[in-house]
């Protein structure tokens, strides 16, 4: 049985899940202190939701 494929997630998908201005994810990006993020070719910039999940728990533990 093959593993099941990280979903990767569009900057839009984040900030609705998240709930945070997509201002607001711009510039935590611009800091660095957003999730890790993939750059494709063409530009387009996607999160796997394993980063995700692994930078919330981060803050989880930091609060």
């Amino acid at each position: 049985m093959a593993a099941p494929r990280d979903e990767m997630l569009t900057i839009p998908q984040v900030v609705e899940e998240i709930g945070v201005p997509l201002a607001t994810f711009y510039r935590w990006r611009q800091l660095r202190k957003g999730p890790k993020a993939i750059k494709l070719p063409n530009g387009s910039v996607r999160i796997r939701r394993s980063d995700l999940e692994r930078w919330i728990a981060t803050l989880e533990e930091a609060a």
